[in-house]
């Protein structure tokens, strides 16, 4: 069973079949699923585990892995791969008119979501920056330019990989921002001086405006030094607005038994956003990134209504060409028999409403 958070406030639930992290036995009848957690008292102090190694899904690469992506591994795409990024969408327009009953969203790039809900303006790890640390950079610019948002009511985070955690981004905020990010993350974010961050564990939620926040799991890890490897906590957000529709981040993933489990908690997910790129070499990368096929799978198995690409054409992470994910999704998806208008394939900027 997983380790589970201890709290300075309160005594934590008893853990549920749910947060096992082994996916369910092929023969295991369906896990009877509690109700879901009452929302946390938002910027609580929490103690956390030291570590969350007993979280990943699969085992990080050992010695034997990074000698074989030495001999063979590619990082980026040849030049065939890189000549259509001129061709990469990107039409950025105006963000939606909304009121407090508008579900929109807009894609600034990467996992950068400008989300409206419940009549809150969240961003999905927001990444503003044109360069960020060991990657090249952007090959297309900001959908959104920061100028033309209106007020941020919230952040969400994902986990802490540069190309998630953003602190130029980030400082243009406001301190009393609220942040919702991973177990152990909050610590990063009281040294910018931010004064409302709160800290969640898988299933457990806050609440901001009627807007409801749930972390869920993600196949992933998390790091961002030399020494900190998964030290902090990776996973998704579910964001239910008071009507009820629900919008699903599912951040940065692999494929696997959590996103079943996702859908039987969460029923009744109207958008999942999920990630499609950085896949190549598949060998290395297939723990911890969905490919553009399991991305449609991922959005069957949580039971969305409609899906949303992210996570490529943006940075140049890994050796797929630059376009082949939106190629290969549209495939997947038309292959799957789903409709054609609830892929929200959507360029660089664009943006779409949930009716």
């Amino acid at each position: 069973m997983t380790q589970q958070p201890r709290s300075a406030t309160s005594t934590p639930a008893p853990a549920t079949t749910e947060d096992d992290g082994a996916p369910p036995a092929e023969s295991s009848p369906a896990p009877s699923y509690p109700p879901l957690a009452a929302p946390r008292p938002p910027a609580e102090h929490r103690v956390w585990p030291r570590t969350f190694h007993d979280r990943l899904t699969a085992p990080l690469p050992g010695l034997k892995g990074f000698a074989r992506f030495a001999r063979e591994g590619a990082v980026r795409p040849g030049p065939e791969g890189l000549a259509d990024i001129p061709r990469l969408p990107y039409e950025p327009g105006p963000l939606p008119r909304v009121d407090a009953r508008t579900v929109a969203v807009t894609w600034a790039g990467h996992a950068s979501w400008v989300v409206r809900i419940g009549g809150l303006t969240v961003l999905t790890d927001p990444v503003w920056s044109r360069r960020i640390l060991g990657t090249p950079a952007r090959v297309t610019p900001v959908g959104v330019p920061w100028s033309a948002l209106p007020r941020v009511d919230a952040v969400v985070i994902s986990h802490n990989h540069y190309d998630h955690l953003d602190a130029p981004t980030l400082r243009r905020l406001p301190r009393d921002t609220p942040a919702l990010v991973p177990a152990g993350l909050g610590r990063w974010f009281h040294r910018r001086r931010f004064t409302r961050v709160t800290e969640l564990d898988w299933w457990e939620a806050s609440e901001l405006n009627g807007v409801r926040f749930d972390f869920v799991p993600a196949h992933h890890w998390s790091k961002r030094t030399l020494t900190d490897t998964c030290r902090t906590l990776w996973g998704g957000w579910v964001l239910t607005a008071p009507d009820g529709r629900r919008v699903y981040f599912a951040g940065d993933t692999g494929y696997g038994h959590w996103f079943a489990r996702i859908g039987r908690r969460y029923p009744g997910i109207d958008l999942a956003l999920l990630p499609i790129g950085a896949y190549d070499p598949r060998w290395w990368l297939r723990d911890v990134h969905c490919d553009p096929e399991e991305a449609v799978r991922a959005a069957q198995d949580v039971g969305a209504r409609r899906m949303a690409p992210m996570h490529w054409g943006t940075f140049v992470l890994s050796a797929e060409p630059v376009l082949e994910p939106l190629t290969r999704v549209r495939t997947a998806w038309r292959r799957a028999g789903l409709p054609r208008e609830h892929l929200w394939d959507l360029p660089v900027g664009g943006s779409r409403v949930l009716e």
